[in-house]
């Protein structure tokens, strides 16, 4: 399987992923500390890729989803942001909702 077909994989049968340098416990850069914990705080389980100990992931994901930086996340298919963009939605509350719907979805799955 080549690159972007395990990208495309990884995007549909994860309804809410993660892309960031390291982990969600152990994160590698401050933009992916920040998104991971916005994600965290909205209290359901995702998955996440570690595009450093991944780097053809690494190098096709932003061609793919046509966003240069990460993290990258992924919600039911679509690309939702970077950091900016998730910090800002988890201040709203818009993060929290869009994350509980998704998961409550795949939940009657």
């Amino acid at each position: 399987m080549d690159t972007l077909e395990a990208i495309k994989q990884q995007i549909e049968s994860n309804p809410i992923i993660l892309y960031m340098k390291g982990s969600p416990n152990q994160p590698q850069c401050g933009f992916s500390a920040k998104a991971s914990q916005a994600l965290m705080g909205c209290g359901e389980r995702f998955a996440f890729v570690d595009v450093l100990s991944n780097p053809d992931i690494r190098a096709k994901l932003p061609e793919f989803g046509n966003w240069p930086t990460f993290p990258q996340l992924w919600v039911a298919g679509e690309l939702v942001g970077g950091c900016d963009i998730i910090c800002e939605m988890h201040e709203s509350g818009e993060l929290q909702t869009l994350i509980k719907e998704t998961a409550a979805a795949q939940s009657q799955e």
